[in-house]
């Protein structure tokens, strides 16, 4: 005969019908809380558009300037992808050595092309931009040099670009080598205490952001006070009355963290026109890069990090004061 199962203890089935019932309650408490701090948020739109707009703006702020920085980064490494040296050479080389040092330098671990411009073909793009193709056209010889374009192997380095220039000065063909670096490592300068300062901003505005919602959930607190005294009197948790509160700091933040993506993102559809017409005058193609959807999602995120901190805050601060009569 086949052995019967052998059932757990009564005890046991309670104590795990007790486990299941606690947590189902706890979850019906966590929807319910959600679910009314949301409402009562909702019911007065004034003062939560005002409360998100003001949350918006604060974290709006370090991000345009982030985004801003990010762009210029754009830009820069755009610009050192065409960067080059200029070795103009002796008039006392001719075409063949030109070409044959060329080749030399192309084949250098450092260099990732080089260029050949010729002084005739020189002279005749000066002839046709100068509009002095009279006075050129006397000159009994061309006085311009041959020049190589070296493109450096790293572009965006401008200590390597500087030891390039220096290795290369020494050639005996060489007479002289223009490297413009010393805009660029302003523009790196800049962009670092740029950073420094976005960062700065950030920390400090996130700061504004956590006392904002704490001051919004102390007037939250306030106006529930008897409402808490009774929960307390009937046996309620800390946990219990706190978690309302903290929903509520929550939706606060997560509508500040959309309203931030949305002036963001309307900053940056207002100057995408004016940038791009900028850079097509300088017949270049460069457009301004936004968040994008995970970034909207991940500052939306943010806002209600920030905003669960500042309700954390405030509760934990201002609900001991609300003691049972």
């Amino acid at each position: 005969m086949p052995r019967a199962k052998k059932r757990p203890p009564e005890g046991a089935r309670v104590a795990r019908r007790g486990v299941v019932t606690r947590y189902r309650a706890w979850v019906r408490h966590h929807r319910a809380s959600a679910a009314d701090s949301l409402l009562k948020i909702l019911d007065h739109p004034v003062s939560s558009m005002l409360t998100w707009l003001v949350v918006g703006i604060a974290m709006a702020l370090p991000v345009s300037l982030m985004l801003t920085l990010d762009n210029l980064r754009g830009l820069e490494g755009s610009v050192a992808d065409e960067a080059s040296l200029s070795l103009f050479l002796a008039e006392s080389v001719d075409t063949a050595a030109a070409r044959a040092l060329a080749q030399t330098i192309s084949e250098r671990d450092d260099v990732a092309g080089v260029r050949y411009h010729s002084r005739d073909k020189a002279l005749e793009e000066f002839r046709e931009q100068s509009g002095f193709a009279d006075i050129i056209d006397g000159l009994g010889s061309n006085p311009l040099p041959h020049l190589l374009l070296v493109t450096p192997r790293d572009r965006t380095s401008v200590a390597a670009s500087e030891d390039l220039a220096a290795a290369l000065s020494g050639l005996p063909a060489v007479a002289e080598v223009v490297v413009d670096s010393a805009w660029l490592r302003r523009l790196q300068g800049l962009l670092a205490v740029g950073e420094r300062i976005v960062l700065t901003l950030a920390l400090l505005l996130s700061m504004g952001v956590v006392l904002i919602l704490g001051n919004t959930i102390r007037l939250a607190i306030e106006n529930r006070r008897e409402e808490i005294r009774v929960v307390r009197l009937v046996g309620g948790s800390n946990a219990f009355v706190r978690r309302p509160f903290l929903y509520t700091g929550l939706w606060y933040g997560v509508g500040g963290g959309v309203a931030a993506a949305m002036l963001t993102a309307l900053g940056l559809w207002s100057l995408g026109g004016p940038v791009s017409a900028l850079a097509a005058a300088y017949d270049a193609e460069w457009s301004l890069s936004g968040l994008g959807i995970v970034g909207s999602c991940q500052l939306v995120l943010a806002g209600g990090v920030l905003g669960l901190v500042g309700a954390w805050v405030a509760v934990s601060r201002h609900l001991r004061a609300v003691e049972p009569a």
